[in-house]
């Protein structure tokens, strides 16, 4: 996953010249487990994720994909917004649209703009979302319980399935939903679908 760029395999190594922006949020998701208390062994418990794919994310020796973000995000009850924010060197009011981080999971075939200025003590947030035809995205739990989301499909076709319900959006529909259990994003094509995503927190 990078950050306006191409995306990489959790098993393949970063480049030799990692993104600052990746360094840091390698840097503050070993943070993070430290202020928990918790061990790598109690993290890959928490996650399902292998202790040894923890400890080379933790050292910015690999990039992580949506998915494994999506999983230490709910391990750390953040939302992926906000953990981007924390790493982020200058907050602003404003983020212009060639200033917004972009990343890109290649694994997965999906790209991630976070619209919103990042701010840590905010509660709303709006994403844009991009899957290729095909591409096929599920998360285990939401990062903090009775989530809100609206997602405003742009263009495409989106299939959503939210706590086992499964709604098929088309261009200008949108859903609204609190986020309890496991959520999945599926592009069933033939063209890549674009959607908007409001997160507020509970």
């Amino acid at each position: 996953m990078r950050n306006g760029a191409g995306g990489t395999h959790p098993d393949h190594p970063t480049p030799d010249h990692p993104d600052p922006l990746e360094t840091r949020l390698a840097a503050r998701l070993a943070r993070l487990r430290v202020e928990h208390g918790w061990s790598l062994d109690d993290l890959a418990h928490r996650t399902g994720i292998s202790r040894s794919t923890l400890s080379r994310l933790e050292r910015a020796q690999i990039s992580p994909t949506a998915a494994l973000l999506g999983r230490l995000c709910a391990a750390y009850g953040r939302t992926m917004s906000r953990l981007l924010a924390e790493v982020e060197t200058t907050p602003s009011h404003l983020v212009r649209a060639d200033r917004q981080p972009v990343w890109h999971d290649e694994t997965s075939g999906f790209t991630r703009r976070s619209v919103s200025p990042p701010h840590t003590g905010l509660r709303g947030e709006i994403i844009e979302g991009i899957l290729r035809p095909g591409a096929d995205i599920s998360y285990d739990a939401p990062p903090v319980p009775g989530l809100e989301q609206h997602i405003w499909v742009l263009d495409g076709t989106l299939h959503v399935t939210a706590d086992d319900h499964t709604h098929d959006l088309r261009a200008g529909d949108c859903l609204r939903f609190r986020l309890w259990g496991r959520s999945r994003f599926h592009c069933p094509g033939p063209q890549p679908v674009r959607y908007a995503v409001m997160i507020i927190l509970p």
